[in-house]
Formats: C-alpha cells, sequence, structure tokens
C-alpha cells in the first residue's frame, strides 16, 4: 500500500475552497462585504505570490469561526457546499482518486486549508485522512487560534511527520503527491513520485528542470 498525497485547492478542485468560503461568507451578508472581500483577495494574492503569512491569514479566516456556534457554522458549510464546492470538484480528480484506490493505496489529502472548510470535501472526495491546519475548540466553540502547525510550505512536511508517526503502517517510499503550487516545492521534494498538476508558472518550471511529470485534470 503506497501513499496517494493529494493537495486540495487547484488540484482536485478547480479553485480555492479557502477564499471561496470567504466569498461565501460575503456573499451571504455574514461579514462586512467591501472590508472582508479586499482582505480576503489581499491574502489570496500573498498566497499566489509567495509572500502569504499563515498566522496572519489563520487569525483572518478562523476569526469568523469563533464569532457563531457550530450549528449554524454547519449550515452554513453544507450550504457552501452544495452552491460552491461540489461544482468546483473536478471529475478527473475523482477518476485519479478512484485509480489510486483500485490499486490498493492510501488516500491522504493534505492541504493548508483550515480542516472546517476542509473536511466535509476531503469527505466528499472518499479520502482515507485529511492533514489540515487544526483550528482550536474550546467548550464546544472555535476560539479563533490554530492549534500546532499550519500545513503550509515546511509546515506540510511537519504535519505529515507526526502523521506517520501515529500511523506506522503508512511510510513515505512509493508515495506520490500531487500539488499545483510552488508553495508545496518541500514536500514535492521529498516523496518517490512527485507530480505537477496543472501547476502555476514557478512549479511548472520546477517540474520542467527536475523532470516531474506534469498533468492536467483540467482537459
Amino acid at each position: 500500500m503506497a501513499l496517494a498525497i493529494f493537495d486540495l485547492d487547484n488540484t482536485l478542485l478547480n479553485g480555492d475552497s479557502d477564499h471561496g468560503w470567504g466569498q461565501f461568507l460575503v456573499d451571504q451578508g455574514i461579514v462586512d462585504g467591501q472590508t472582508f472581500k479586499e482582505a480576503n483577495d489581499r491574502f489570496f494574492e500573498q498566497y499566489q505570490n509567495g509572500t502569504l503569512n499563515i498566522y496572519e491569514y489563520c487569525e483572518f479566516t478562523l476569526n469568523t469561526l469563533s464569532e457563531y456556534s457550530m450549528e449554524q457554522l454547519a449550515q452554513w458549510h453544507q450550504q457552501f457546499m452544495a452552491d460552491m464546492v461540489l461544482p468546483m470538484i473536478l471529475a478527473k480528480g475523482r477518476a485519479l482518486i478512484n485509480e489510486h484506490r483500485q490499486k490498493g493505496d492510501f488516500i491522504l489529502i493534505i492541504t493548508a486549508t483550515n480542516a472546517f472548510v476542509t473536511g466535509p470535501i476531503a469527505k466528499s472526495l472518499s479520502a482515507d485522512d485529511l492533514i489540515a491546519t487544526e483550528p482550536e475548540i474550546v467548550n464546544g466553540r472555535y476560539t479563533g487560534k490554530v492549534i500546532g502547525t499550519p500545513s503550509f510550505q515546511e509546515g506540510k512536511i511537519k504535519r505529515l511527520q507526526q502523521w506517520l508517526a501515529n500511523h506506522n503502517q503508512h511510510s513515505i517510499h512509493g508515495s506520490y503527491f500531487y500539488s499545483d503550487s510552488f508553495n508545496d516545492i518541500p514536500l514535492l521534494e521529498i516523496v518517490d513520485h512527485p507530480i505537477a498538476v496543472d501547476p502555476d508558472l514557478k512549479l511548472e518550471g520546477e517540474a520542467n528542470s527536475r523532470g516531474w511529470p506534469i498533468i492536467s485534470l483540467r482537459d
């Protein structure tokens, strides 16, 4: 059994679920539209150009969760899934997951997006497990803080190493990792089968120079 590791946003999804959740909050009038949208778009641009401070971004995204009950958040997320996420899921992404599953591989999604947003998405994709940035919960409510290391850039390696230590039946040997983003180059470097999926320009350049396969799930 090999690990088949997948990034989520812009890899298995034709879009970014984290940014999409922020847009959903704006569209539903849950947050102050102009102010929140400007910040959400600014952080997304920073992510794309490699200047994102992940802790500042987590504070921005998780603060909203702390203001509402779990029941209300779950209701909104159900609508978010139906309206925004399900149309983003790529049919070829599902097919690739199924291909690995038929080989007996273990399907692991690893994403910088927080577990509140991505947990139901990973379940919809029938992933075996999920590594995501973990929001803190105290007394049944989100606090707006992060537990441990956000799974972003080198943080994905640290979180994967922690996961492997707790799941010693699995190994990095023979593993696959699919990603679209240059932010994931550190993790792509340590797996046996790094694969760039509809990559951004920086990752495309790295993949070409290193001889990594480049595929598209959007053709």
